[in-house]
């Protein structure tokens, strides 16, 4: 690991306020505005971030645009999560974005090699259908679903909400596909009539052929099963090494990455969000993007909030299959809690 400062250097940025002085009457003191202090990363090195496409880097999209010319932090942008675990096992890369399940696994496999700094999304995945016959859990039974994702959060979702919904899983005939390209295809052609995709491969779908429609919403599916915890897909998770050397750094890193995700997530901002979505090739097109932003359940929890988030969902993964979050429920020394 190399050596790092642990010096954060804040710029402050000033809002100058003109103003008119009466020559013959003492002006009453104007208080000058609050800086806001911008965290800047200070360090021999660059810190060195991975964010995956999709919704799990889209947060991370303003930063990286104002970070493109930075000497204090670069971004690689990776198609696969197991080039960010490659990475961050290897020490190439400090920070990374990842699939919650794959954190809780990357820990116990590293022995406690990687911290959980936030949560980045909520769920994404969403069941579309070319027809009108689904409108609850329960009418997936003797359904063929066309899915990407077994092994992963999406299968244990999936089948976690139909047994909450007294569905047996088996009288559910899912497909699972090698990539999302395939689904996608297979909605395409008509050869499918549902399929279960994340946002935002399930905005293509909808782009693509105006009579598909969102049938459930996994999120609210879960809030509606009354679920443990929130159910969470997506976080950024750091080397605990390069959380040790340089909690300063990492600081700063999170105080950035909320003010990005902040902006990516504000109506407001929606047509210079999808452009920088498709700018740093997070999403192909910014089309697809601004429709699948509202979608995206962008967000920002650390600290105490996070541990309370995302334990419960580890429950429920846990209780599904031990192994699709490494075997074991993280203990406390997983969570990054700042200035602790």
């Amino acid at each position: 690991m190399k050596k790092w400062n642990r010096l954060l250097a804040l710029g402050l940025s000033l809002t100058l306020l003109a103003a008119c002085t009466p020559k013959k009457a003492d002006p009453t003191p104007t208080p000058e505005p609050t800086p806001t202090p911008t965290a800047t990363l200070a360090t021999d090195e660059k810190v060195r971030v991975a964010v995956l496409k999709g919704v799990t880097g889209l947060g991370a999209a303003k930063l990286m645009e104002d970070k493109k010319d930075s000497e204090t932090m670069e971004f690689s942008l990776l198609a696969d999560p197991t080039e960010a675990v490659a990475g961050l096992t290897k020490g190439e890369i400090d920070i990374a974005a990842l699939p919650t399940n794959l954190a809780s696994t990357l820990y116990h496999k590293t022995e406690g090699g990687i911290q959980l700094l936030s949560l980045c999304a909520y769920g994404v995945l969403y069941v579309l259908e070319n027809g009108e016959t689904i409108r609850s859990m329960k009418d997936l039974e003797g359904k063929t679903v066309h899915a990407y994702g077994q092994g992963a959060n999406p299968e244990f979702v999936l089948n976690y909400l139909l047994g909450q919904n007294e569905v047996d899983a088996a009288q559910v005939d899912v497909q699972w596909h090698a990539s999302t390209d395939e689904v996608v295809a297979l909605m395409a052609s008509g050869e499918a009539t549902v399929c279960m995709l994340p946002v935002p491969t399930a905005t293509t779908v909808l782009i693509q052929n105006d009579k598909v429609r969102t049938a459930l919403d996994l999120t609210e599916e879960w809030k509606d099963a009354e679920a443990e915890g929130v159910l969470t897909m997506s976080c950024v998770v750091a080397q605990s090494e390069f959380v040790k050397n340089n909690p300063e750094a990492v600081d700063a890193f999170l105080k950035e990455l909320e003010a990005s995700i902040t902006f990516m997530a504000d109506e407001a901002n929606r047509e210079e969000a999808a452009r920088l979505a498709e700018a740093h090739g997070i999403i192909p097109k910014a089309a697809v993007a601004k429709r699948a932003l509202p979608d995206a359940n962008l967000c920002f929890v650390t600290g105490e909030d996070m541990v309370s988030g995302i334990q419960g969902y580890y429950g429920v993964l846990f209780a599904a299959d031990p192994a699709s979050i490494g075997g074991s429920i993280p203990d406390s020394g997983f969570y990054y809690l700042s200035g602790k």
